[in-house]
């Protein structure tokens, strides 16, 4: 296993108060209430989308600014069309990209508030899934709930499920990434680490005289050019089977 040493940014030093307040929050849901929560993780979603429809998503314009690769699909490829694209509803844990898309024909991929939704122990399902698709040398885009962001601070008492890892009250989850944890879930799954800091924020209510500070982490992690042999996963282990 590989170790890494950060540079640049930092976590978000917190304050006494909410130091105190993270220690005094370490009980955590029962293994019978987190086992539901992962059964039903799909249709919570479902019905968040459902409510959050038209008041809650606005267009993401910052990601072609923040992400270079974004324009360079859009502005070097001649034959794209925003009116054509190949649209489908997948598992990334459970359901094989191959079944969709050629394996090492995709230019980039975006996680955007994804991986933060998905329980820890299958985050590493989805980078060898979307892995077997994407072209060599090419690179997936990060950007997701940083440690100590406002959001995870909010979260009461008794909706911890482990480390970093919370339950909202519609029964949608949220992970919380260090740098370290996700540097070495990319490395682990065969990527190269390219960018990985933290990016800071503050969200403004003049209305409630409210700054909350915000924490994200944004990063970049590359296919290696000349792709080694593949790691092992469980979508190829089962096809093997069959």
């Amino acid at each position: 296993m590989a170790s890494f040493q950060r540079k640049g940014l930092q976590a978000r030093i917190l304050s006494s108060e909410e130091e105190e307040k993270l220690k005094r929050d370490q009980a955590l849901v029962s293994d019978f209430k987190q086992q539901k929560l992962e059964k039903e993780a799909q249709k919570n979603w479902d019905l968040f989308y459902k409510r959050n429809s038209t008041n809650f998503f606005k267009d993401r314009h910052w990601t072609a600014r923040e992400f270079e690769e974004l324009r360079a699909c859009r502005e070097q490829n001649p034959l794209y069309n925003t009116e054509r694209c190949k649209v489908f509803q997948c598992d990334l844990t459970r359901d094989d990209l191959l079944h969709h898309i050629p394996p090492e024909s995709v230019d980039a991929v975006t996680l955007i508030f994804v991986l933060s939704a998905i329980h820890p122990e299958k985050m590493r399902l989805v980078l060898l899934n979307v892995y077997k698709v994407l072209k060599p040398g090419r690179s997936v885009l990060f950007r997701d709930y940083g440690l100590h962001d406002h959001a995870m601070l909010r979260f009461k008492a008794g909706s911890k499920l482990g480390e970093n890892f919370y339950v909202r009250q519609d029964g949608t989850r949220a992970y919380f990434f260090t740098d370290e944890f996700l540097a070495q879930l990319f490395v682990d799954a065969g990527y190269e680490e390219v960018a990985n800091e933290y990016v800071f924020r503050e969200t403004v209510n003049k209305k409630e005289g409210l700054r909350v500070p915000r924490v994200f982490l944004q990063s970049k992690f590359q296919k290696p050019p000349k792709d080694p042999a593949p790691p092992t996963d469980c979508f190829a282990e089962k096809r093997s089977l069959n």
